[in-house]
Formats: C-alpha cells, sequence, structure tokens
C-alpha cells in the first residue's frame, strides 16, 4: 500500500486521533485497489468483507436497477441481514480507488477502544450516504416488449434494433459477418432513408419534428455512430427485408431518443410507417447497395494509382537491368527488368480505367420503384425528388433507371463489376506469381530480385524468408474468383420481377471490392517498394544463355545459329565465345548486336550485314 493510498484511508475514515500503532492495526486490515474508468470491481466474499469507494463514481447494478455512487461511500451494507447474499456488479464510471476491509475483524478493532469507536461512527456515516444513494435508485427496464406480424418478443433495451432485427438474428445465423462489418454500406442505408424522409417532407407527407429526427439519427450514422447495431448477418433470405428492417429500426429508436420518447414508443416514430414510408426493400436496399460500392470506388482506384505509382518507380529504377525474358520457363530473350515491371505498371493501369468505366452502371438506381417497379404507394414526384435528395446527401451523381421494373429485377450492374473484380486479381496473381518466381532462392533459385523480408519464414529451417506478401495477394484472387462466380448463378436465379439473392451478391461484391483495395495497398506498401535487383546476377545469366543467339539470326544465319546453339549446350560455352572462335561476326559487332539497347527494342538491320544464309 502506497502513501497516496494510506493518506486516503486516513482522510475518509478520519484517523486523525489514532496513535499510530492503531492505525498500523487498522491498514492490516485494508486492502486497496485501483479501478481503471469502465473497468468492473470484483464483489465476491462481499458478505465477508466490507467494500468502501474512498475516490472515484461507480454504478452499482442489481436487479434492474442502477446506483450511481460518489466516494467516499461505503458500496455494500455495514451490516448485512441474516443468510443474506450480496448481489450485483459495480463498474467505474470514473477512475476510481476502493478498499476491502475484512467485515468481523473491522467491527472487533473498532470496539477495541473510545478512539477506535470513532471510526465506527464514520462508517455509520458513510452506511447513511449510501442508503441516500439506494432512494435515488434508477430503475431500468433490462427488456422491452415489442411486437410483429408473428407476435410479440421481448428486446434488450440497450439494442437500437428491434423485433424484426431480433428475429433476422435468430435465423441467420450464417456467416458470422455483420451489416456492421460493411460501413460504408450502412451509410449508404442512412443516406437512403434520409433521402426518402426530406422528399416525403416535400410532399407533405412526413411533418417537420419526424423528418429532423429521422434526419439527424442518420447523420450520427453516416458520422460512424451507431453500427454496431446493424446486427443482421450479410447472407439472409427475403431479398434483403431483414437488413432495411435493421436500418429501419435503429434510425426509429434513435430518433424517439431524440424526440425525448423511449426506444420502441413507436407511436412517436415508426420504423414503417415513417422511416421506410414511400419505400419498399425492393428500391431501398439495392439503392444502398449501389451506393456503397460508389463510396468504395474512389478507395479502388487510389490503391491501384498507388499500386501502379510503385511499379513504374520500379520500372525507371531498374532500366538499365539487363535479365533473360523466359517463355514457357525457358529462356526466350533478353529483357530489362525495367521493362518487366513497365509492363505490369501498364496492365494494372487498363484496369484503372476499367473500373472507372464499369462503376458508371451503378448510378442508375431505382428509388422509388417499391416494390417491383411500378412505383405503388409513392406521390408521382416522389422518385426523383429521393433522386435529388441522395445525390445532395451522399455527393454521388445518381440517376433515375429508365424502366423501374427493369432496373428492380435486373442485376447485370453486380455481374460485370465482380467480372472486372475478378480480371484485376487474375492480373495481380499472375504478376505475383512472377515476383514469387524471380525471387526465389536465395541461393538455388532465380534470384533476380530481391522481395522486402516481412517475417520469419519457418519454424524448423532457420533463415527462411518466404514471399508472404504475394501468397497473400495470390489467396485474395482465388477469393475473388470464388466469389465472381457467386455472383453469377445468383444473377441467374432471380425469377419474374424481383431476384431474391441479392444479399448473397451484395455480400461477395462487396467482399471482393473491400479484399481487392486492403490487397492491393498491402502490395504496393510492402513489396513492391522494397525490391532490390541482384543486377550483376541477372547480367550473368544473359551472358550464359544460349537465348542471346536468338539477336545473331539476321547476321549469322538460322543454320548457324541452331549449331552454334546446340554446341554450347553440349559443351557448356557460351555463345559469344563460339562465335568469335569461328570466326562469325567480329568483336565489335557482337558486341553492338548483344548491347542492352539494341537486344532489348526494334532496331534497325543494315541490309548489308544481312547473312545470305539466314532463314
Amino acid at each position: 500500500m502506497n502513501a497516496n493510498n494510506k493518506k486516503l484511508i486516513k482522510t475518509v475514515l478520519q484517523c486523525d486521533s489514532l496513535e499510530a500503532p492503531q492505525f498500523s492495526g487498522l491498514l492490516k486490515l485494508c486492502s486497496v485497489r485501483e479501478i481503471k474508468k469502465g473497468e468492473s470491481i470484483v464483489t465476491e466474499n462481499c458478505a465477508e468483507r466490507l467494500l468502501i469507494l474512498l475516490a472515484g463514481i461507480c454504478q452499482h447494478t442489481e436487479s434492474g436497477s442502477q446506483v450511481q455512487l460518489t466516494g467516499p461511500v461505503l458500496c455494500n451494507p455495514l451490516i448485512l441481514p441474516d443468510n443474506s447474499a450480496w448481489l450485483g456488479d459495480f463498474m467505474a464510471i470514473t477512475d476510481a480507488t476502493v478498499v476491502f476491509v475484512d467485515r468481523n475483524r473491522l467491527l472487533s478493532w473498532c470496539e477495541g477502544s473510545p478512539v477506535t469507536v470513532e471510526i465506527g461512527a464514520v462508517l455509520l456515516q458513510l452506511e447513511k450516504q449510501r442508503q441516500e444513494f439506494a432512494d435515488q435508485r434508477v430503475c431500468t427496464k433490462l427488456v422491452r416488449r415489442e411486437k410483429d406480424l408473428l407476435g410479440e418478443r421481448d428486446v434488450p433495451q440497450s439494442a437500437l434494433f428491434g423485433v424484426q432485427t431480433l428475429r433476422a438474428q435468430e435465423n441467420f445465423e450464417i456467416t458470422g459477418i455483420k451489416l456492421m462489418h460493411f460501413p460504408k454500406l450502412v451509410n449508404a442505408l442512412a443516406m437512403v432513408k434520409k433521402a426518402a424522409a426530406k422528399a416525403n417532407n416535400k410532399l407533405g407527407l412526413l411533418d417537420d419534428i419526424k423528418t429532423r429526427a429521422i434526419g439527424q439519427a442518420c447523420d450520427e450514422i453516416i458520422d460512424g455512430q451507431w453500427h454496431e447495431h446493424f446486427v443482421v448477418d450479410v447472407i439472409q433470405g427475403g431479398a434483403g427485408t431483414s437488413t432495411n428492417m435493421n436500418a429501419n429500426e435503429v434510425i426509429a429508436n434513435r430518433g424517439l431518443e431524440i424526440l425525448g420518447h423511449s426506444r420502441g414508443d413507436y407511436q412517436h416514430l415508426h420504423p414503417n410507417n415513417h422511416v421506410n414510408l414511400s419505400q419498399s426493400t425492393n428500391d431501398a436496399y439495392p439503392t444502398a447497395i449501389r451506393l456503397g460500392i460508389l463510396l468504395s470506388h474512389e478507395e479502388y482506384v487510389t490503391a491501384l494509382s498507388e499500386l501502379c505509382y510503385e511499379l513504374k518507380q520500379k520500372a525507371v529504377e531498374f532500366s538499365g537491368v539487363i535479365k533473360m525474358g523466359r517463355t514457357q520457363l525457358q529462356d526466350a530473350v533478353p529483357i530489362t527488368l525495367g521493362q518487366e515491371f513497365d509492363a505490369w505498371y501498364f496492365t494494372i493501369k487498363e484496369d484503372i480505367e476499367e473500373a472507372k468505366d464499369v462503376v458508371e452502371y451503378f448510378r442508375e438506381i431505382n428509388l422509388g420503384a417499391t416494390a417491383i417497379g411500378t412505383g405503388i404507394n409513392t406521390d408521382p414526384e416522389y422518385s426523383s425528388l429521393a433522386i435529388e435528395e441522395l445525390c445532395r446527401i451522399s455527393g454521388k451523381e445518381m440517376v433515375r433507371a429508365r424502366n423501374l421494373i427493369e432496373a428492380t429485377s435486373d442485376m447485370g450492374a453486380f455481374v460485370t463489376f465482380s467480372s472486372v473484380l475478378k480480371r484485376n486479381a487474375v492480373k495481380l496473381s499472375k504478376i505475383c506469381n512472377d515476383l514469387r518466381l524471380l525471387s526465389s532462392g536465395p541461393r538455388a533459385g532465380f534470384q533476380e530480385i530481391n522481395l522486402p523480408p516481412m517475417q520469419p519464414g519457418s519454424s524448423i529451417m532457420p533463415g527462411k524468408v518466404n514471399p508472404v506478401i504475394p501468397e497473400m495477394v495470390n489467396q485474395v484472387a482465388f477469393q475473388i474468383i470464388g466469389n465472381d462466380i457467386t455472383v453469377t448463378m445468383a444473377a441467374e436465379a432471380g425469377q419474374l420481377q424481383l431476384n431474391v439473392m441479392e444479399p448473397v451478391i451484395a455480400f461477395n461484391v462487396l467482399q471482393s471490392l473491400r479484399l481487392q483495395i486492403r490487397a492491393v495497398k498491402t502490395l504496393a506498401s510492402k513489396c513492391i517498394k522494397g525490391i532490390t535487383a541482384n543486377e550483376e546476377h541477372c547480367l550473368n545469366t544473359v551472358n550464359n544463355s544460349i537465348g542471346i543467339i536468338t539477336a545473331l539470326n539476321p547476321y549469322i544465319g538460322y543454320e548457324n545459329a541452331t549449331r552454334i546453339a546446340k554446341q554450347a549446350i553440349q559443351q557448356n560455352s557460351s555463345v559469344r565465345d563460339l562465335v568469335l572462335a569461328e570466326g562469325l561476326l567480329s568483336l565489335a559487332d557482337l558486341d553492338d548486336i548483344l548491347s542492352v539497347e539494341n537486344m532489348t527494342a526494334p532496331r534497325r538491320v543494315r541490309k548489308s550485314a544481312v547473312n545470305n544464309n539466314a532463314v
């Protein structure tokens, strides 16, 4: 026990009149604990121990009621009734200091002398304060009763969602991945609900008070609050109704709190009648999915652009590093390492343009279509007003679909976008295959480049470092390819005026997009940026390769070149040495032909230099 705690006990229990041995005896009965804000205070054996809050604020919860205690105060009764069991929990509202004292030994100690009896009087005063706090207890219901089509259910009072979300939680314990794991989708749902409320308000269908409450609740969600209440599994039956109702109920209950009402008091603000006014799941939900993709798309393009930048940097850095190109994993003709990276740069740059083009499909939305695209239960002006508001709220340009019935049932935009993600994933996986090959070794492989070491690679082989970042990108690609197949099958499975498989389509597209963004960012920053080249080794492989014979074809003829290549393999000789030995070319001509510039780019061949026997 430190000096500050001793001083605190002395002050709270008013021990100034105690002799040093008496105070020392009291301290031996005490055990002090420092409690951080938000921590629970362990209260086992409280029938045997007295708990005193020396400083700070704590909250006691028992049997549906809460008592807030401010120190110094007793936390449990000074004298417990016979056979009573102490129940309840304490939690620190602020940083707090508490002391546990053996109840029986303390009472015996207090009876030891007239001076120590005075400490008993102090304890009685602290007990009186405890009782005063207890009289101000706030009774809290742990659940509220809500009803729907199927009957009544108890919903946790702490939940902003309601009975329909509760049923969806119970029905769809499938992936363990909840709506809250896709914050852009949650934000998009809130944006759609706010836009609908404002449009209904302009049409005189929703009063100003309810509109402001819905709008404020939506703004809080857009700012990142209350996402933990979006608890429905991403894969669900009902074509997204559970997701839509999750949003409606959270917004309604938060709106009720803003209006000064209790959660579940839906006569003042109703999830269906007010938050879902002029909407169906079949237009609000797909609109939110499309908007969620639009909100994430810029991050995807930025990630690809950052990867392109790193690839281009390496293309420039390695522009003078000559190495062997390969086809079918066999030596082909020379190439620079910079050209190899530049090719990767251009293939990813193509995907940026493709991604920018395909996202335009998601700007066409069916908000106002309601159930099947006919716009039942909406004002003729609602659709255009709601979309106008949604554009303003989201900052994204969107337009009303030309045919709302087609837009309500067709999943073509998701199929196309998923295909683009797959195309990009396949390209990235191929690049990562190349990186793994080129960095293989470090002594018995290609060893042309060095990937930045990220972590030890083996629990048994000392010194081993694996290409973990490219391996991760490969695996992300496999997942995205599988997701694309799911999207394709689900899009095909739609029937008549609605595709009920939209939840699995949304989940797979959003998951692929998120995985791709993270994988691309990681590849750029933790791999490409730190790659170095083994320039001397690359040059040696070129000089020792048979592949450079291709560059000599126009000068010594195909038959001579074939013969020299075969001889070089059989004798383990260099092509250069054999050509010089046979006098087929001079040293100056050979150096010119086999220079980096002339072997890695087109060149004009002098007609007089072409061997007449060349085939």
